[in-house]
């Protein structure tokens, strides 16, 4: 075959990767010009609180009982996901999955890999059948994906998992979410990129954001479809960062001083997001999730860095003021209302449990799993290593990690899910080998 001919045949595969090469380059250019913010957070502060010291400096080789960690995460996978759609279920037995929980899915098909816990074979099976059914799932408003699908018969659902033929809406976050394990597909499992490149093919990226900020999608009242700010700090930065490495930049989003707002939690100055419930209708959590993700798999830059320390240092503290073991983040319930943000701070009040609809739920604040797992990977340190010794025992063997412990009644959170065992097997994979993506 000529060289043309050649050329030609491959010219599908060249565009692909020029086009990741320019959103690579936007991504070089934002760390290049001070960190992904526009402004940086960090230089605004009086003093460093950042102890660099107490980061996880290298990897290392796993220990015995890691790996065994990692196995019994793998195990949910195994046990829920559908074996003709290829897509995990976001919990046990409920064959539902959003765009986030996909994303945590093949995170953690990336992670199992990366750990040895599954051969080539099957990594490349489990992808490949995801990127299939993800090429083709309807999509609300022929743009997006909706917010959910059943995770068996792709078709758009509600959040209950009942069929809904218009769909519910779009979350900006969530589909950012997804875009960071395609971007590792691409970069370092390259037999994938054609199926990627179909995936990204069909989505309207550009709706996603107005104005440099994200935008999602809801119905109103009349069954329309409407645009609506999404995201507060952390969740927006680390969405930013997402979809940049598709070339989508977003930078009032991308800014840690747009919104930037400070309070003191257990003698910490600690960030979040001026925009309050009251005026805007949606909560300004802060919790451990998207500090976490950010560090295992882009690595903290200066500001991520800051902030992050600062949510976890005043979990620490106030573990060294009450004696409770504090590490708290989104997760589900096994018990009404099945969900709930564990928070340092919201809406004016430090250590908040609430639902999405702001009903206070302190009664079942939980030390999480993965935010245990996860400030475990990226600090290495005397409190981190209480966290994961204390949560060791919340699991079944057979099934996978719970999401936690109550704080109240000492009792287990035996809600499985796969965002809890996405993050637990992130978070091996990083003190095996680091960022899972590299940005720098």
């Amino acid at each position: 075959m000529s060289f043309r001919r050649n050329l030609v045949h491959a010219r599908s595969y060249i565009i692909t990767i020029l086009a990741l090469l320019v959103a690579f380059g936007i991504v070089i250019w934002m760390e290049q010009r001070g960190g992904w913010a526009q402004a940086s957070a960090a230089v605004e502060l009086p003093d460093r609180q950042l102890d660099a010291a107490a980061l996880r400096a290298s990897a290392r080789p796993l220990t015995e009982q890691e790996r065994q960690w990692a196995r019994i995460a793998w195990t949910y996978f195994q046990n829920n996901t559908d074996p003709v759609t290829g897509l995990a279920f976001s919990v046990e037995k409920f064959p539902s999955a959003t765009m986030w929980d996909t994303g945590s899915y093949l995170m953690g098909v990336i992670s199992a890999q990366r750990l040895e816990l599954i051969e080539a074979r099957e990594f490349d099976e489990r992808i490949a059948r995801a990127l299939g059914s993800l090429q083709k799932l309807p999509l609300f408003d022929g743009k997006l994906p909706n917010k959910a699908y059943n995770a068996s018969t792709l078709q758009m659902t509600d959040y209950t998992n009942q069929p809904t033929e218009r769909g519910i809406g779009w979350s900006a976050i969530d589909i950012a979410r997804l875009m960071v394990p395609l971007q590792v597909l691409v970069w370092q499992y390259p037999q994938h990129t054609q199926a990627v490149r179909a995936v990204l093919g069909r989505l309207d990226l550009s709706a996603l954001q107005a104005e440099g900020e994200f935008m999602g999608a809801r119905l109103d009242g009349q069954g329309r479809a409407e645009l609506v700010q999404e995201g507060r700090l952390g969740y927006e930065q680390y969405a930013s960062k997402s979809l940049a490495l598709v070339g989508r930049h977003a930078p009032r989003a991308a800014s840690y001083t747009q919104q930037l707002a400070w309070s003191d939690v257990e003698g910490v100055r600690i960030g979040h997001d001026r925009r309050t419930e009251r005026e805007s209708g949606a909560h300004n959590y802060v919790l451990s999730e998207p500090y976490v993700l950010d560090g295992l798999e882009m690595g903290w830059d200066r500001d991520s860095g800051e902030l992050g320390w600062r949510v976890f240092l005043a979990q620490q503290r106030r573990f060294e003021k009450t004696g409770q073991l504090t590490a708290v983040t989104e997760d589900h319930l096994d018990q009404k209302p099945y969900f709930a943000y564990n928070t340092v701070h919201a809406n004016g009040r430090n250590w908040f449990t609430l639902s999405d609809t702001g009903e206070d739920l302190d009664a079942l604040r939980t030390l999480s799993v993965k935010a245990s797992f996860g400030w475990h990977a990226l600090v290495d340190n005397d409190y981190t290593r209480r966290l994961v010794t204390a949560v060791a025992p919340l699991h079944d063997p057979q099934r996978g990690w719970y999401a936690g412990l109550y704080e109240r009644t000492r009792e287990p959170n035996k809600a499985l899910t796969a965002n809890t065992n996405a993050v637990v097997l992130e978070s091996l994979a990083y003190i095996q080998g680091g960022p899972l993506v590299r940005v720098r």
